[in-house]
């Protein structure tokens, strides 16, 4: 009887300390499961308060034509301060460049694209915590705990050790009991690899001099570019013709007042005002070659909108003096000097190329003698200037040396007849040739 209680009281222990184990679990979990949804809390309100600070930034309309554009650079990144109105980002569309700029003081919190991604307008592109700008983040600030994450899991990072590989003995030092001797003499036999002989292929001859190559994806602009000049292949029925004018007063004329105009009004004299100039009077005379075919219909300007191609890293563009007619030489040598330095700059807006009813490209201030310029699309003609050469020509029934620059014209057929493109760049050149007329000319 004796030994039913012992053992009946021993039952009895073991039940009630396993009750209390058990007790003692489900505290712990509890406490831990109170630890966590409290951190949760906190980390919930943490990001609540800066969500209701944060400003979204999205991608600005850029125009009427332009939805879409590739995300070039970021200016600034993550944690970095910015002032109102600093650059932040820059997106580039197939016309011009947009820069995409904080709307208050603060630090961006977070880029929500990529460089080189697709954005299109109205898409979120990175998110501005509001705040004093041009400060950058102290190194104590950034070494601050992270109040999302729980104190525990903080501690644990700091006490924790890591695990040991499996097959170590801790209180061995880290030595795996080793095996017996014969199974050690089994593996290094059969572990000897087979000697497999091989014939290699034999190496191909290596090509003298560096074969390497370089792929850069094309930004938009040139793909527009691109597409532009096909179009214009295909639409238009082009035909060129070329004439030669000697320049010989016209570059006296220059010479004797390029200080004085420069003195005077800040603007360096060149030849693009004479042969904008000349090819508004001309126009004038001629207005099939200031015309455009919208659908079944002829359209006469009135005007004379010119666009100048200028050479930009990206590509050629071609930004527009409005009413050229009405601008003398003075006038619109400082809109060209204007429109090429926003050129250059990157900083032409789309209201500076749109439009155009005629073009002058000079492709001789890059030493071209000949060439056959490309329709600018709708416009009806395109002039080309080139290179100034000393060349022998008669005059008087003299041989002499003058300087020779060669012209070309190339126009729409479909517009304009040969007779009229022929007469329009006699015109030009004789205006060039003696700038007087210029002045006798009426607008």
């Amino acid at each position: 009887m004796l030994s039913k209680r012992v053992i009946a009281a021993a039952r009895s222990s073991a039940f009630l300390a396993s009750r209390n184990a058990r007790c003692h679990d489900t505290a712990v979990s509890l406490s831990k499961g109170w630890k966590v949804a409290d951190s949760q809390m906190r980390r919930a309100q943490f990001h609540s308060s800066h969500l209701l600070q944060a400003e979204t930034v999205k991608v600005p309309q850029m125009a009427e034509s332009i939805s879409e554009g590739t995300l070039r650079s970021w200016s600034k990144q993550v944690g970095d301060s910015v002032e109102a109105d600093e650059e932040v980002a820059t997106i580039e569309t197939d016309k011009i460049d947009v820069s995409v700029n904080a709307p208050k003081s603060g630090k961006i919190v977070e880029l929500l694209a990529k460089e080189e991604d697709t954005v299109s307008v109205g898409q979120d592109l990175f998110i501005i915590e509001p705040g004093e700008g041009g400060a950058s983040p102290s190194p104590q600030e950034q070494k601050k705990v992270d109040p999302e994450e729980p104190k525990d899991q903080q501690l644990d990072k700091t006490t924790s050790e890591p695990p040991a590989p499996s097959g170590v003995d801790k209180q061995s030092g880290g030595i795996p009991p080793e095996g017996p001797k014969e199974s050690k003499k089994e593996v290094k036999q059969d572990s000897k690899p087979k000697e497999v002989k091989s014939k290699a292929p034999p190496a191909a001859p290596k090509a003298p001099g560096n074969r390497g190559e370089t792929r850069v994806k094309m930004n938009r602009m040139r793909l527009r570019i691109a597409e532009r000049l096909k179009e214009s292949q295909n639409a238009a029925a082009s035909l060129t013709t070329f004439n030669e004018i000697d320049m010989s007063s016209l570059m006296e004329m220059r010479k004797k007042y390029k200080d004085e105009v420069l003195k005077e009004h800040d603007v360096k004299l060149g030849f693009m005002s004479a042969f904008a100039r000349a090819c508004a009077l001309a126009l004038k005379e001629i207005p099939a070659a200031n015309a455009s075919i919208e659908g079944d219909e002829i359209v006469y300007h009135d005007y004379v909108d010119l666009s100048v191609a200028v050479a930009t890293p990206k590509g050629l563009v071609t930004p527009v003096v409005r009413n050229a007619e009405s601008m003398g030489f003075v006038d619109i040598e400082k809109e060209i000097a204007a429109l090429g330095t926003k050129a250059r700059d990157g900083k032409l807006t789309l209201e500076d190329m749109a439009g155009g009813t005629f073009t002058i490209s000079n492709g001789g201030v890059f030493g071209s003698l000949y060439g056959t310029p490309i329709i600018n699309l709708p416009q009806s003609a395109v002039l080309g200037m080139h290179a100034i050469k000393d060349r022998p020509v008669v005059v008087n029934g003299q041989i002499v040396i003058r300087p020779i620059m060669v012209v070309a014209l190339t126009y729409d057929h479909r517009l304009l007849d040969g007779r009229e493109a022929v007469t329009f760049l006699v015109k030009v050149r004789d205006y060039i040739e003696d700038p007087r007329k210029m002045l006798l000319a009426l607008n």
